[in-house]
C-alpha cells in the first residue's frame, strides 16, 4: 500500500470515527435527557479528570472517538472490509474494556465503573458496541464508496 493509500485509509478511519462519536454522543444525550444513570456522565468525568470542565469533557470525548479510535481502527483493521460492522464491535469492546480497567479507576468509580452499580459496565458496554458497530459499518462503506470512485475515475481515462 502506498502513502496516498495509507492517508486515505486513515482519513476514511478518522470519518467513521466522528460519525460513530456523533452517534455515542446522540446516545448519551438522550440517556441524559431520560434521566437514566445521570452519575454515568463520560463527558463531565472526563472533563473533571482534566481540571476542564465539561467544555474540555466534550472535546476530549470527541478527539478520542474521532482521532483515537478511528485512527487506531484504521490502522489495525483498515485492510478488512468485509464484516466491517462486525470487526467495530469486537474493537469497540477492547477500547470498552480499556475504559473499564483505566478511566473507571481514574475516575474514582472504580474497576469497570462498579462503583455507581453493575447497570454501569453494562450500559456502557451496549453504547461501546454501537459505537463500534457505526465506526466499522461506515469505515467499510466509506472506503467502498472511494473505491467505485476511484474505478470510475480511472475508467473515464
Amino acid at each position: 500500500m502506498n502513502t496516498v493509500e495509507h492517508n486515505k485509509k486513515y482519513a476514511v478511519g478518522m470519518g467513521a470515527g466522528l460519525v460513530a462519536t456523533i452517534v455515542m454522543s446522540m446516545m448519551m444525550l438522550v440517556k441524559a435527557k431520560m434521566g437514566l444513570m445521570p452519575e454515568l456522565d463520560p463527558i463531565q468525568m472526563l472533563g473533571n479528570m482534566t481540571g476542564g470542565g465539561r467544555s474540555v469533557g466534550w472535546i476530549l470525548h470527541f478527539a478520542i472517538g474521532t482521532v483515537l479510535w478511528g485512527l487506531l481502527y484504521a490502522a489495525i483493521l483498515g485492510e478488512h472490509i468485509r464484516g466491517a460492522w462486525w470487526r467495530g464491535a469486537v474493537f469497540a469492546t477492547g477500547a470498552w474494556m480499556l475504559m473499564m480497567v483505566v478511566v473507571m479507576p481514574m475516575a474514582g468509580a472504580g474497576l469497570f465503573g462498579l462503583a455507581m452499580g453493575i447497570a454501569a459496565p453494562v450500559m456502557t458496554l451496549m453504547m461501546h458496541l454501537v459505537f463500534g458497530v457505526v465506526l466499522g459499518a461506515t469505515y467499510g462503506a466509506l472506503l467502498k464508496r472511494q473505491d467505485r470512485e476511484v474505478t470510475r475515475h480511472v475508467g473515464a481515462h
